[in-house]
């Protein structure tokens, strides 16, 4: 397999981190546009990447970003927001860089979507997931959709909230405990992302990430208290009393631990639908929470 240039949009967060540490070992090259470069200093010491400080909603700015690449992967996404936050960057950003990959001849695209994308589904940001696809799907590009459950590792933003309140409150007051998901490793996410841009046979197609284990909201909750060594009572609520909960927590200064929009996402179970090929067609064996993390 060649070596690759690969832009990477979102690479200093959480995924991005692990996807840029695969690629480089993989023996591609990359490219990780921030506002500021000191968000990205997790990803700055790695061999063959280059950091540059740009705003990617910016169509001149990522127009100039593609120019020399050979393939981008487009991480970038939010949990909170109104739906005008969720618009901009679930539905215009795609826009943006399928015409900034149009304008520079790059074809190839992995873009990151989520599970629970469907244009009909419960909350904003499944809704918007779905119209970012959409968008992406109608562009003509070397396209390849990954459609992951909840991610977790351990520096994850889920496993981690959970923990931090059971540090901290007596009980869990917990809206969706029945909600399923099928957590996946953030290093099997990446591996697929790698995976897909090595393999043009996934042009085209779209996986379902997901690990080997179906687990409610509740049984989540349990082990992130078990990890923390705080485990705390979990009492169950309805989703009108969690969207009231959550409600007040949107009225706090700085970003909300939960929304009413992150409610509403837990009325549909988050577990692959068996549609769509999955990881072992990626040839990945997914590792389950347990693998990775000593359960109690």
């Amino acid at each position: 397999m060649k070596s690759l240039r690969v832009l990477v949009l979102g690479g200093s967060g959480f995924v991005g981190r692990h996807v840029c540490e695969q690629l480089v070992r993989a023996g591609h090259r990359v490219t990780v546009p921030t506002r500021r470069a000191s968000r990205a200093a997790c990803v700055q010491t790695l061999p063959g990447l280059t950091v540059l400080e740009a705003d990617v909603h910016d169509d001149a700015a990522l127009a100039h970003l593609m120019a020399g690449h050979d393939a981008v992967v487009n991480l970038i996404a939010v949990l909170h927001g109104n739906a005008a936050r969720f618009e901009r960057v679930h539905v215009q950003l795609p826009e943006r860089i399928a015409a900034a990959m149009q304008s520079t001849g790059v074809q190839r695209l992995v873009h990151v979507s989520a599970l629970g994308a469907d244009p009909q589904g419960p909350s904003m940001y499944q809704r918007s997931k779905a119209r970012g696809e959409a968008v992406l799907q109608s562009s003509r590009l070397d396209l390849t959709l990954l459609r992951p459950s909840v991610i977790f590792g351990t520096e994850d933003k889920f496993l981690n909230l959970f923990a931090g309140l059971q540090q901290i409150l007596p009980f869990m007051p917990l809206a969706g405990s029945g909600t399923k998901f099928q957590p996946v490793w953030v290093n099997d996410v990446a591996a697929a992302i790698v995976r897909c841009l090595q393999d043009r046979h996934t042009i085209g197609q779209t996986y379902e990430a997901c690990g080997p284990e179906v687990l409610t909201l509740a049984d989540l909750v349990r082990h992130a208290g078990q990890w923390a060594g705080c485990p705390r009572p979990i009492i169950p609520l309805p989703l009108s009393l969690g969207r009231l909960q959550a409600c007040v927590l949107e009225a706090l200064p700085g970003q909300p631990l939960m929304s009413r929009d992150n409610v509403d996402s837990l009325r549909v179970d988050n577990v692959a639908s068996g549609q769509w090929p999955g990881l072992a067609q990626l040839s990945i064996t997914p590792r389950g929470l347990g693998s990775v993390f000593k359960l109690v």
